[in-house]
């Protein structure tokens, strides 16, 4: 695939994935209440059920898209209002005031847990139905691409979620982020999916 369209993938996808929701305040209240090592577990679990999603993408998508290639063209234009759509939700909750509150009590079965949370996402799901295939080339193999956007879109939940887990353990019993700062974070990403959304309707 070519180099700019997995970077513009990446850039689509990671507002996306540091947007707070399950998958985000699962790990970071994890963080909170079990250390480091819930964090990896939390993680791991989540990364899995993103793993199983990618495969049943990787090739549900080439048997959809080989029957009827005029479907993609309705997937893109579905995503790109999915896009929209998302940066209208993070401009509106920017605009009200009010801090993140994190669960703090322990939680058991951590993997299990985890890989449900992801796999019971409707991000996740609609990130995989509705973005991805909006990156695909045809004349390729449609599994091999959905596949490598999909190590893409993994890869940067795993950046992400054990960065903010890491940085949630080491508070020292602090389980509120500012008002401040997650208006400027859901603002920032709200602006950074309309750029994606321009970039795509281009």
């Amino acid at each position: 695939m070519p180099s700019d369209t997995l970077l513009l993938f990446a850039l689509t996808v990671f507002p996306l994935v540091c947007s707070p929701g399950p998958d985000i305040l699962f790990v970071a209240s994890q963080g909170l209440s079990g250390g480091r090592s819930a964090v990896r577990r939390a993680t791991l679990g989540i990364l899995a059920g993103y793993s199983v999603h990618a495969l049943l993408a990787a090739f549900g998508i080439a048997a959809l898209l080989g029957a009827w290639p005029p479907l993609l063209h309705a997937i893109r234009w579905t995503g790109l209002a999915y896009l929209l759509y998302l940066a209208w939700q993070m401009f509106r909750a920017a605009s009200r005031p009010g801090s993140l509150q994190l669960d703090s009590r322990p939680v058991h079965g951590l993997f299990r847990k985890g890989l449900l949370t992801s796999l019971l996402n409707p991000k996740g799901l609609l990130i995989y139905l509705s973005i991805l295939p909006n990156f695909i080339r045809p004349g390729a193999s449609v599994a091999t691409q959905a596949l490598l956007l999909s190590a893409i879109f993994i890869g940067s939940c795993a950046v992400v979620y054990s960065v903010i887990g890491y940085s949630v353990a080491g508070m020292a019993g602090n389980g509120r982020f500012s008002d401040r700062k997650r208006r400027l974070a859901e603002a920032t990403a709200g602006g950074l999916l309309l750029l994606a959304a321009g970039m795509l309707a281009s």
